[in-house]
């Protein structure tokens, strides 16, 4: 469809994994192998990420979603994202209502972010000065730091989940060209219009991710006020890939509450 690569799984009630940005749908292997004898699971690769076609016109990550789904026929599904990816199922829930009947955000509120902690905007300087100047092994050390969060170091991580997110992130940043046209089209007005969500929301934080991270999904989720905020301790800003169990055991109590 249009260059988008997704994998399916399973059958039942659709669960749709969304990635983080820079990486793709294998940081769900995890709970795709967990979840495929119970649901019917959905894991794209997002537009410019993965194993789906760059960007050559404008696009948005909700639109390429709904797409999908209402190819597929899910009817609504279950979203769960981190990062990016939680904010395209926020996106989703408020442009494309019909295919979201619950959403599971991690690290992140709306797709309108506001970073104000000096640990957050220097490591986004960092990774995105590197990519700019086109030093990519750089900009993928600094873009990884986010995984650790403020309080810890990448060397007090699982070294196969720091090279897992590495590989990702470095296979994506090698689909794009320093300078290429940027063909993503924001939606607007996020936090204003996520007030009137009535499907339920939840969170499933990394208890040591940023400040701001934690701050954007929980304020989501009070905003909404239809779900429940959990902080899994010992990871920060992907709790699916360090504390896979405490993630699934998280995401259970709130499938069970559906």
């Amino acid at each position: 469809m249009n260059g988008l690569h997704w994998i399916e799984t399973g059958a039942g009630r659709p669960l749709v994994f969304l990635h983080g940005g820079f990486l793709d749908h294998r940081m769900w292997d995890e709970q795709i192998a967990a979840y495929a004898d119970r649901f019917r699971v959905i894991a794209p690769d997002a537009r410019g990420h993965g194993r789906s076609a760059n960007a050559d016109a404008p696009f948005r990550h909700t639109d390429d979603l709904a797409r999908l789904l209402h190819r597929l026929g899910t009817g609504p599904a279950i979203l769960v994202g981190v990062s990016m990816g939680a904010a395209t199922a926020v996106d989703t829930a408020l442009e494309h209502p019909d295919v979201v009947a619950a959403a599971v955000v991690s690290g992140a509120g709306t797709s309108e972010p506001r970073f104000m902690d000096p640990w957050t905007t220097a490591t986004f300087a960092a990774w995105t000065t590197a990519m700019a100047e086109g030093r990519v092994e750089d900009a993928v050390a600094e873009f990884t730091r986010f995984a650790a969060g403020p309080h810890r170091a990448l060397d007090d991580l699982d070294p196969d989940v720091v090279e897992r997110l590495t590989t990702m992130t470095r296979e994506t940043f090698a689909k794009h060209a320093v300078g290429e046209p940027d063909w993503s089209v924001p939606v607007r007005d996020t936090w204003n219009r996520a007030a009137a969500l009535e499907i339920p929301v939840h969170a499933v934080n990394g208890a040591a991710d940023s400040p701001d991270h934690l701050a954007m999904a929980d304020r989501l989720v009070a905003l909404v006020g239809t779900g429940t905020s959990t902080a899994i301790d010992g990871c920060a800003h992907y709790p699916n890939l360090e504390r896979p169990d405490a993630f699934n055991a998280a995401l259970d109590r709130i499938l069970a509450a559906l």
